[in-house]
């Protein structure tokens, strides 16, 4: 917990900190990539520092957890720093790492707020870095240590590569060599590796969309802004080798007999099929509602796969929404006022960030607890506050 000292500290200068948090981690990764460019091949991805993404993930998971220190003493934000967790595992983040952050990101908030600064305020946040860093640590050891071998990559063949709706493709994979597999988990993810035409490897997570277990299937979309895609999809072929990492990622179907709300929309239907296929592969009798949202019927990258195992259910149904108007589909965007929710349902949702924004706040007002939405966000959740 946040100390008595540095508490009231923290309280006072948060707004200022937070103010400014989103100019200094640009310096900060300015500083970073200077001293340390390594980190640049096979961690950091390129697309996400040009973009901006990767500055904002790290300005608002350090000012939510500040927030969280001071409004809630005595706890940690538990379900944030597990999401984050998770995706550090699944690039191989390591403890010594944690000191190298720190010691650029504190020089680069000394630059920018060298007029206000004392060692006061920089001893009180560097209690809030080292309690969030040391809570991630014992987090990630014990994620690596779940784990089926202690290796970060391993060798997988590509054994078909299958297009997938309008601009999408279904890769999937068998183990390369004999290294011991950690079976996945319905709605996890994987890291995958690629070398750039320019030498620089880079890496970017898929959410795994077929069976579970010991197979690797995931659906890539080629417009999807990054750079490993467009290597996947235009220059990987049946039988290269592809370096991935162990399955990571906390939402995934959780144990009970209740309904199960499916939302997604777009590409974020990865996750959320193999959900489905893991209650059609079970003969499940729970009740399912899928409701999937697509600009055009044939840009639904797992479309077949998907209305097939609603039909292999006992309890299914499937409701769509599609901008382009068709027979037999909603028109225009998804929204949970057109929606009969099951009583008691459990809501799983992947999508676009203003989607799952506007249909986590619907879920809400009809009348689904916060604590039975179960959601994969690739960076902090301060979006869900405004």
């Amino acid at each position: 917990m946040l100390s008595d000292k540095s508490r009231p500290v923290i309280e006072a200068t948060l707004p200022l900190v937070g103010s400014r948090i989103g100019a200094i981690t640009p310096k900060f990764y300015a500083r970073l990539f200077a001293a340390h460019p390594e980190l640049l091949d096979g961690l950091f991805s390129r697309s996400n520092q040009r973009s901006g993404n990767q500055q904002q993930a790290l300005a608002g998971s350090i000012a939510a957890f500040a927030t969280h220190l001071v409004n809630n003493p005595g706890t940690l934000p538990e379900t944030v720093l597990s999401r984050i967790a998770h995706r550090h595992a699944s690039l191989g983040i390591t403890e010594p790492q944690y000191q190298v952050v720190y010691e650029h990101l504190f020089a680069a908030i000394a630059e920018d707020l060298a007029e206000v600064i004392t060692p006061e305020i920089a001893e009180a946040w560097t209690e809030v870095y080292w309690l969030m860093a040391d809570a991630l640590i014992k987090l990630e050891k014990g994620l690596y240590a779940a784990q089926a071998n202690g290796k970060m990559w391993t060798p997988w063949k590509v054994a078909a590569k299958i297009p997938a709706g309008i601009g999408s493709m279904t890769f999937t994979l068998e183990p390369a060599d004999d290294t011991p597999v950690t079976a996945a988990l319905p709605g996890q993810y994987v890291s995958v590796k690629v070398q750039l035409p320019d030498g620089l490897r880079q890496v970017r997570q898929y959410s795994l969309s077929g069976d579970a277990g010991t197979s690797r299937s995931f659906t890539t979309k080629l417009d999807d802004g990054g750079e490993v895609s467009p290597v996947l999809h235009n220059t990987v072929e049946v039988g290269d080798i592809l370096e991935i990492s162990n399955p990571y990622g906390e939402i995934t179907l959780k144990d009970g007999d209740g309904p199960v709300v499916l939302a997604s929309a777009g590409i974020g239907c990865t996750p959320t099929a193999s959900i489905l296929r893991s209650l059609a592969e079970s003969g499940s009798d729970r009740q399912v509602l899928v409701l999937h949202a697509e600009s055009t019927l044939d840009s639904w990258a797992l479309r077949g796969q998907m209305t097939d195992d609603v039909e292999r259910l006992a309890d299914a149904d499937l409701q769509l929404w599609l901008e382009e108007p068709r027979a037999g589909a909603n028109e225009g965007f998804m929204s949970l006022r057109e929606v009969d929710l099951p009583a008691n349902a459990s809501l799983y949702l992947c999508g676009p960030l203003p989607f799952m924004k506007h249909i986590r706040n619907e879920a809400i007002s009809a009348g689904i607890p916060a604590t039975r939405i179960h959601y994969e966000v690739f960076g902090p959740d301060i979006w869900l506050a405004s």
